[in-house]
């Protein structure tokens, strides 16, 4: 075994995506009393990192809400600052599951908050804006990142995140992305970037749209279909008035909505272009197919209040646990490495849905 480039490399560790592969980073045999359970191999691999990662989220959770401040940024900052975890140690295994495994059970759960009432009820003239938006700021990410001599993948994945619904997007589009040396940093700096704006537009779009006189439907629209992040809709809509604030929420679950086809067509681009790492099925991913299931199931009423609103926690506390583990995996100096482009283009991303949504709403709703 070996660690190259802040990768695992040698057999028993080319795939941390499968159970085995994470199983293996522990070469040791598990105690007595894990024997008996299922999976014991990979409950007594993968604890110490989960609990490493689920610590850090809690502690990022309560100061969050003592500071008002987003948790991700949180999670992220204290993750990276655990970095030597991820180094070499038992907590190796664990951290790569919940970057993964924890990850994609937080993004299914997500299908909850979604129902296709919500959905049809906004309407036609919305609904094909934030179509056209999602689609065409991917498309502009792509092309942008190419101009500026980033990867495309780059351009994927950050053009998703501001598209759709930031942090969580940004996870569930790295999941399916082929894997390079560099994957936990970019994924991990489109977070960190992400965040930032989404915290600056949430202050910022409510007070364009009140100057600009958008009405409170059309300025639900507008901050709805621009900010990237679910909570800071929820903030800014609520700023101006109750009514902006629940617009601009059903629009921002109407791009939260867009996450499946938005994954499943990158998906299903990469297969037939051969851009998925070797060996990868060209199936889609199964947490995409429960996410598809959960939207179906709450839109014909079937799942419960509660069962919903304890899918809600779940899925919060699982997103916030895999950013902590994807921290740990990802340095400070490897950010600071990046330089200005990346940022840019994030930055340039935010401008282009901003404007495209303006646009509509102001000339065409």
């Amino acid at each position: 075994m070996a660690r190259q480039n802040g990768n695992w490399t040698g057999s028993p560790y080319d795939s941390f995506d499968s159970m085995e592969g994470i199983a293996a980073i522990e070469t040791s045999a598990p105690p007595r009393f894990f024997q008996s359970l299922p999976q014991s191999k990979l409950i007594h691999a993968v604890y110490p990192g989960v609990l490493v990662a689920g610590t850090i989220a809690l502690a990022s959770t309560w100061l969050a809400q003592q500071y008002t401040t987003p948790v991700m940024l949180f999670a992220l900052l204290f993750g990276m600052a655990f970095h030597f975890l991820h180094e070499e140690g038992r907590c190796v295994a664990g951290i790569e599951f919940s970057s993964r495994t924890v990850l994609r059970v937080g993004v299914a759960l997500l299908g909850v908050k979604i129902t296709l009432t919500q959905i049809a009820g906004l309407g036609v003239l919305p609904v094909a804006t934030v179509v056209v938006g999602v689609a065409s700021t991917i498309l502009f990410g792509l092309v942008l990142a190419r101009r500026l001599g980033l990867r495309p993948v780059f351009g994927v994945l950050s053009g998703g995140a501001v598209a759709i619904c930031g942090a969580s997007a940004a996870l569930a589009i790295a999941s399916v992305l082929p894997r390079h040396e560099d994957s936990e940093r970019d994924t991990i700096l489109t977070v960190v970037s992400i965040t930032a704006l989404s915290t600056l537009a949430m202050i910022l779009y409510p007070i364009f749209a009140t100057w600009v006189g958008f009405d409170h439907i059309r300025a639900g629209i507008f901050i709805g279909g621009t900010i990237h992040d679910v909570a800071q809709v929820v903030g800014a809509g609520y700023m101006i008035s109750p009514e902006t604030g629940d617009v601009a929420t059903y629009v921002k679950l109407l791009r939260v909505a867009m996450l499946l086809p938005a994954v499943f067509a990158i998906a299903f681009v990469l297969a037939r272009t051969g851009a998925q790492r070797t060996g990868a099925p060209p199936a889609l991913p199964g947490f995409l197919v429960a996410f598809a299931l959960l939207v179906l199931l709450n839109s014909f009423g079937l799942i419960p209040r509660f069962l919903i609103d304890l899918a809600n926690d779940v899925s919060r506390w699982c997103l916030v646990t895999a950013i902590a583990a994807l921290g740990m995996k990802t340095s400070f100096k490897d950010l600071f490495a990046v330089g200005w482009r990346p940022i840019g283009l994030m930055l340039a991303e935010t401008l282009w849905i901003a404007v495209l949504v303006f646009g509509s709403v102001k000339f065409v709703i």
